[in-house]
């Protein structure tokens, strides 16, 4: 993995917002919104097609490696820019349990979904234990909840000053055959990015939803 680049502070527009932000006890902010997953579902559900999940999740991946904010990363007392991001999710178990599985981001989506299945085939078979991997701050934290099509989400957080790494949940489709959407949340620290970053986010994951349904069922 390359080494991430620092940021000029001196020369960043938003270097008032970070001193200001990164101050605060709890500098996080998050944002819940649907995206139209109906495209991607139609492609996963064709014969041949892929994991809803890893579709989906490979997608947001691409699109938070498309927005420099979500690349930064608090380190000391300033900020470094990681080249890629990659994903760490929650992978739940056959005893209702979830253990922590870690997938590095390929554009090449069947490259992926072929990294990304073995390890989920591992974390799975492995049962265990946690392995939160605090030391890495090139990711993005994913959870996800099929059970609830949720309109708000808040998460369990150890309040320190060096963590900055942006979380983001998917929740349960929901709504009819063909129009189906999906909640998800995104939380980011305030010092990084503001509200425009994250809606970039969401445009470019909405704009990487439609690319991929659009394109023929996996070989």
């Amino acid at each position: 993995m390359s080494e991430p680049r620092r940021l000029d502070l001196d020369a960043w527009p938003r270097r008032a917002h970070f001193e200001l932000f990164r101050t605060y006890e709890h500098p996080f902010f998050n944002v819940c919104a649907d995206v139209d997953v109906s495209a991607t579902v139609r492609r996963c559900r064709a014969s041949g097609g892929p994991s809803f999940f890893l579709a989906t999740f490979h997608a947001s991946l691409g699109a938070a490696n498309d927005v420099e904010e979500l690349r930064y990363r608090i380190r000391g007392d300033g900020v470094v820019v990681h080249n890629v991001v990659h994903g760490g999710s929650t992978v739940l178990l056959s005893d209702e349990r979830f253990a922590f599985g870690y997938f590095d981001y390929d554009p090449d989506f069947d490259a992926f979904a072929r990294s990304a299945g073995a390890v989920l085939a591992e974390v799975r078979a492995a049962g265990g234990p946690l392995d939160p991997r605090d030391d890495r701050d090139d990711l993005l934290h994913y959870s996800v909840l099929p059970w609830i099509a949720f309109t708000s989400f808040a998460h369990a957080r150890r309040h320190r000053t060096d963590d900055s790494v942006p979380k983001v949940v998917f929740g349960r489709r929901h709504g009819p055959a063909g129009a189906e959407r999906m909640p998800v949340s995104v939380e980011v620290h305030h010092a990084l990015a503001d509200g425009i970053h994250v809606a970039r986010f969401y445009e470019r994951f909405q704009a990487r939803l439609d690319a991929f349904g659009s394109g023929p069922p996996a070989a």
